[in-house]
């Protein structure tokens, strides 16, 4: 939900994830996007993804997205995303992995 004015919430952070081209060996690779779509010009930061025991056959930058504990990953080193900013990724495994927001710092 897009508010205009008050604080922000993790439901001003949307994750958008679909299938890519697989490996050469067949694995499928799936593109993630993770956007900042507050309405009200606040800078996220300190965003966490539910996201079970995400793990992908090729490295994922782990600036970008890491895997913390279980179902706790870490979004762009823990740095804000600006108004409309965005980061995204690329990972491969056999499955997408159902991905949440979590948690933020306005």
């Amino acid at each position: 939900m897009n508010r205009i004015g008050g604080e922000c919430s993790k439901d001003d952070v949307a994750i958008y994830q679909g299938p890519t081209e697989p490996l050469p060996d067949g694995v499928p690779t799936y593109t993630v996007q993770i956007l900042n779509v507050c309405a009200s010009d606040c800078s996220i930061s300190d965003i966490h993804v539910s996201c079970g025991w995400f793990s992908s056959a090729w490295l994922v930058n782990p600036s970008v997205f890491r895997r913390i504990y279980y179902d706790d990953c870490l979004v762009n080193d823990g740095n804000a995303l600006g108004p409309g900013d965005g980061i995204s990724f690329q990972y491969a495994n056999s499955f997408p992995y159902p991905l949440s927001v979590s948690a933020v710092s306005c």
